[in-house]
């Protein structure tokens, strides 16, 4: 257990305590409102930005967390010019997104993007604790102060519109924070696992929360302990620590689906 005392294992963890808030809460409004596939999207737009940041010789993080910014307002825009099949927006970008990381590629001979497409939580050092410590910061304070138009807007847009709130300004601000928050996650769990820690938790409270108020919480609390024992559990037998996280989500996801069904087949 000496791994526990380790300067790159605590900065593993505090990093990963803090996106173990904020990607399953904003994977929690994605879920309900249908949109669960955005994280796929945003995390392959991100790692093209990455892949122009290691050419240009600017910092990854930044240029995936502008990327992604920049998918996230174009996914708005082709969501309403394609109102009856909004999904259109999610494959246009992602597809774009994908050609234009592996184009980039192929531009640069010595780029490695490998701890960005599969995370690498144990390389975290200072400068990457700050931008994350900074999204949550950003995040929290969004979703505190907003909850109630955030509620609203998820469980019926339309009523929302009729109530004046303004639609399009929580759309744009929930896929800018939704972007945010990817851009910094994929160096924990990696892009290519990004949406799991987004969409897991959330399916997760569905089964065990009765309410919104006991999914915020749910979503929370299930992030946080896959990432603090993922993490124990890979360092300890020196494991991929997004991969563990990520089987572990999935894990819990089973043992809730079996509880549930053996709860009906009980009653």
């Amino acid at each position: 257990m000496e791994i526990v005392t380790s300067e790159f294992f605590q900065r593993a963890l505090i990093g990963g305590l803090l996106i173990g808030v904020t990607a399953p809460l904003m994977g929690l409004f994605l879920v309900l409102r249908r949109l669960s596939m955005i994280g796929d999207t945003l995390s392959h737009v991100s790692i093209a930005g990455v892949a122009l940041g290691f050419l240009i010789g600017v910092y990854p993080v930044a240029m995936g967390l502008v990327f992604a910014i920049a998918a996230s307002f174009a996914i708005e825009k082709l969501r309403k010019a394609y109102k009856t099949y909004a999904e259109l927006s999610i494959a246009i970008i992602m597809s774009g997104g994908v050609a234009l990381a592996s184009l980039l590629f192929s531009m640069g001979k010595n780029i490695n993007v490998s701890s960005y497409l599969f995370g690498s939580i144990f390389t975290l050092n200072s400068t990457d604790l700050y931008v994350i410590g900074a999204v949550t910061v950003v995040v929290l304070i969004a979703i505190r102060t907003q909850v109630k138009e955030l509620f609203l807007l998820t469980f019926d847009e339309d009523a929302a519109a009729v109530s004046g709130l303004p639609v399009k300004f929580y759309n744009v601000m929930i896929s800018v924070l939704t972007a945010l928050v990817i851009s910094v996650s994929i160096k924990i769990v990696g892009a290519l696992l990004v949406s799991a820690l987004l969409t897991i938790p959330a399916a997760c409270s569905l089964i065990v929360a009765r309410s919104f108020k006991q999914s915020v919480i749910t979503v929370v609390i299930i992030g946080e302990l896959a990432v603090v024992i993922g993490l124990l559990i890979a360092g300890i037998w020196n494991l991929a620590p997004g991969g563990t996280i990520v089987l572990l989500l999935i894990a819990v996801l089973l043992v809730l689906l079996a509880f549930r069904r053996g709860v009906r087949t009980g009653n």
